[in-house]
């Protein structure tokens, strides 16, 4: 069920309000066919959510398309125009750089950068941010960026990971998990990875594919004779849609105040 300003709304009611994309009816649909109740203040705090998946969707393709590397933290690469690389191998803010500009880099300058799978979620999940915010209000929230895997995430970002849950959407962080890894090849126990609302997954260093061909990938980096197969988890790892719709439509407001009055 669907819930917006206490009222049960229909996937046709968003479409008429805003002429809605073909993933984000697939979001609603499941949203309005749920058992699980999903509410929210506003169509525009809902529309902001759909428009924020959808670019987390748009953000994933392009890292996927870009010359980024998949590396090791130990062997993590970085532009130090825009990043100081740190002992662990995580990305560090330059003090003299715009993080709106520091992370537009990423995607510029693709073939300077290279990490694992975890880190490259993340920076996914600022790319999104960044088509959708202004610069002001992306630099104001996201000021002091540090790349290194779940680690030192950005508060403002508000970033959790729940289980069984009752619906999983295009756009969601999954995770696949391979139990039996090689410890030869630790980077292989397991895959972040963003649902792109097709049946596939975008995972860093895996690219673009759908759940059996990662767990194939996975499988082939087992211990010797190994019989548990890597599997999908019921995890889901997602920014907080709501806190950010606030500031967002916040900072909007006090824009057009602004505008009207000066």
């Amino acid at each position: 069920m669907l819930k917006v300003s206490n009222k049960i709304i229909s996937t046709d009611d968003i479409n008429n309000a805003y002429g809605i994309k073909p993933i984000e009816k697939i979001i609603t649909d499941k949203m309005v066919s749920s058992k699980e109740i999903y509410t929210y203040d506003s169509l525009k705090e809902l529309k902001f959510e759909l428009d924020l998946r959808l670019s987390i969707i748009q953000a994933s393709r392009d890292l996927n398309r870009s010359s980024f590397k998949f590396k090791i933290f130990e062997e993590s690469m970085c532009n130090p125009q825009f990043w100081t690389r740190t002992e662990e191998g995580g990305f560090l803010l330059n003090k003299d750089v715009e993080p709106y500009d520091a992370i537009e880099d990423i995607y510029i300058n693709s073939s300077q950068y290279g990490t694992e799978c975890a880190t490259a979620i993340v920076i996914v999940y600022y790319k999104a941010l960044l088509n959708i915010f202004p610069r002001i209000l992306f630099n104001k929230l996201f000021d002091h960026i540090y790349l290194m895997d779940w680690k030192y995430l950005d508060d403002d970002l508000g970033i959790g990971t729940f289980l069984n849950v009752a619906d999983y959407f295009p756009g969601d962080c999954r995770y696949f998990n391979n139990p039996d890894v090689n410890p030869k090849t630790p980077e292989w126990q397991g895959e972040n990875v963003i649902d792109l609302g097709d049946g596939t997954y975008y995972g860093h260093g895996i690219g673009i594919k759908d759940g059996e061909e990662i767990i194939k990938e996975l499988n082939k980096n087992r211990k010797e004779n190994s019989t548990k197969s890597a599997y999908l988890t019921n995890s889901v790892t997602l920014l907080d849609f709501k806190y950010l719709a606030k500031e967002y439509l916040n900072f909007n407001f006090r824009s057009l105040l602004l505008r009207y009055y000066f």
